[in-house]
């Protein structure tokens, strides 16, 4: 090779020195969590870990609920709303799609920072939002015997959430229910086998992220597990009272698998967990629980969030300021409807300042906060579209769906008699046992009975229905009993009011009878003289037509028993 010319050598040494030079003006990308820290004052930054409920009905804007929502919403800064059910005299009632969105839409334009809505929608939005596909409980989801439609509900329930406005599905339910008396959990678990309880978490949380178009959030509750539990959080609190070599068997199971599934997020239990954490404390607020557990051993990394802090099972014992400050030093990042939210917010600002908790350890909680934000995209969109609510709530196959489910739900018990299936033009009668009176219980069942045995009589009661009996010449008695989750008044009754004496009455009469429990399975471990029953582990106006098309041998009971009942 000859010699290189001076001007190509004079050429290459400029452009080493140019590759080899910092750059003359040093810059720092900002990325936009960072932006939105910057532009939140410290009392900010905690209202963002707080959030509020709703019932999703949309306030005058001169009214005092309207005056409060601007308050937490443009004031304070709160970081979101969970929308509830509205509370009436006949149980819960549902908020309206509509409005619901427009009240949404509402917040959100007050907020400085997107908000993250969330929603309990176990069941689909069906749980919390009217008018929409009416989905059974995750046990009769189970009770199927196929994960496939928990992966299809976590689909859908992303698609429905979306377009309500809603980003952070409290769901689904990880708590093994091995506890008959348990009078909270029940059906809205997926049964008492952890590793089927596990089968069907992954498959629902597989589901719900499969949809790029649908960011969601999706939950894990109630950590540790409440499942083996027989008092409710919302009243007392409970204690989960199992050694830890039990613990891994059983409650963990669940947690573990939805935490390998990538689950985005995990809701805890206001229930002690002596094995863990021997002082007692709610696992709400317990660092053993939490930090110790949750975050080291399971390695989980995401979104803590409590359970609702209303609940008696923690503010009987605790003021919203110091429970919100004694979660967030156990390493909750969320703080769910605090009983009075601005305490709430002051108490931790007051702990800062005092030193028991520091600016970073809040700042590291807002941040995993407004990085989910990022991820579901609001700050492109936080807004939605009303037009297209139809189309989402009303899906082309989602009703056909939900009513396959439950179909392949209804489980037989005991048919000892042979009284299934109950001929069409049988001399028989049937009794509707509502939870309360006025709710909706009944209903669909009312339609099925007339569209496939029109001449058989159906009546309706409700606890305060003064001699419950069955009409004259019914030969056989149906008893539909709706029992959503757990016992009734201080004898923890299977049934309420006059019920189970019914029940017992007509047993010793020696008239053949068919109960169906529509809802809590449970209830039939109180009839053992009961020869015929079967369960649809849901009152939902779907497994209300499933029970109906079962009773007469229209679809066969395939379901599987996913609990012990007998």
């Amino acid at each position: 090779m000859g010699k290189m010319p001076l001007w190509r050598l004079a050429l290459l040494l400029c452009a080493a020195t140019a590759l080899a030079a910092p750059p003359a003006k040093k810059t720092t990308a900002v990325g936009p969590v960072q932006r939105w820290m910057k532009a939140l004052t410290p009392r900010q930054r905690v209202a963002q870990l707080v959030i509020i409920k709703s019932v999703g009905s949309l306030p005058a804007t001169r009214s005092r609920a309207y005056r409060a929502f601007v308050k937490s919403v443009q004031a304070d800064g709160v970081g979101g709303i969970i929308v509830n059910n509205r509370v009436g005299r006949a149980g819960a009632i549902n908020a309206e799609p509509f409005e619901m969105v427009t009240f949404l839409n509402r917040m959100q334009k007050l907020a400085k920072i997107p908000l993250l809505i969330g929603g309990d929608f176990e069941r689909g939005a069906s749980m919390r939002v009217a008018g929409t596909v009416k989905y059974p409980h995750s046990m009769a989801f189970a009770a199927t015997g196929t994960t496939e439609y928990s992966r299809y509900l976590g689909l859908a329930t992303a698609r429905e959430a979306r377009a309500l406005g809603v980003h952070w599905v409290y769901a689904p339910d990880a708590d093994v229910n091995n506890n008959p008396e348990n009078p909270i959990i029940n059906i809205r678990s997926y049964g008492e086998d952890p590793e089927l309880v596990a089968q069907h978490v992954k498959a629902y949380i597989e589901g719900a992220k499969s949809d790029p178009a649908n960011p969601v959030l999706v939950t894990l509750k109630h950590f540790p597990g409440h499942g083996d539990t027989a008092v409710d959080s919302h009243a007392g609190m409970p204690k989960l009272d199992v050694d830890r070599i039990r613990l891994d068997r059983v409650e963990l199971v669940p947690f573990r698998a939805g935490i390998a599934a990538g689950v985005d997020s995990v809701m805890t239990a206001h229930i002690a967990l002596p094995a863990v954490d021997p002082t007692g404390v709610p696992a709400t607020i317990s660092k053993p629980v939490i930090t110790g557990l949750l975050r080291g051993e399971l390695g989980f990394q995401g979104i803590v969030s409590t359970d609702a802090m209303d609940m008696a099972g923690l503010a009987a014992q605790y003021s919203a300021g110091e429970a919100a400050v004694r979660a967030i030093e156990a390493g909750v990042d969320v703080l769910l409807i605090p009983a009075n939210p601005e305490a709430a917010i002051n108490g931790v600002m007051a702990a800062i300042r005092s030193g028991r908790l520091t600016q970073a350890r809040v700042d590291a909680s807002v941040r995993k906060v407004l990085a989910a934000k990022l991820r579901l995209g609001l700050d492109k969109s936080r807004y939605v579209l009303a037009e297209r609510l139809p189309d989402a709530l009303d899906a082309p196959g989602a009703a056909e769906k939900a009513l396959e489910v439950a179909s392949k739900a209804v489980t037989l018990v005991r048919n000892k008699a042979g009284l299934l299936p109950l001929a069409k033009d049988a001399k028989a009668c049937v009794l509707l046992l509502a939870e309360r009176k006025g709710n909706a219980n009944g209903q669909a069942f009312l339609d099925e009975m007339a569209a496939r045995a029109p001449k058989i009589p159906v009546l309706l009661v409700d606890p305060q229905t003064p001699a419950i009996a069955p009409p004259e010449g019914c030969e056989t008695v149906v008893l539909g009993a709706y029992a959503q989750i757990g016992g009734y008044g201080e004898r923890n009754a299977p049934l309420p009011g006059a019920y189970p004496e019914l029940v017992n009455d007509l047993v010793k009469s020696g008239k053949p009878l068919i109960l169906i429990g529509l809802g809590n399975p449970y209830m039939i471990r109180a009839f053992p003289e009961v020869t015929t029953y079967f369960t649809t582990y849901s009152p939902a106006p779907t497994s209300e037509t499933a029970a109906v098309r079962a009773l007469f041998g229209d679809t066969p009971m395939t379901g599987k028993k996913v609990v012990t009942v007998e």
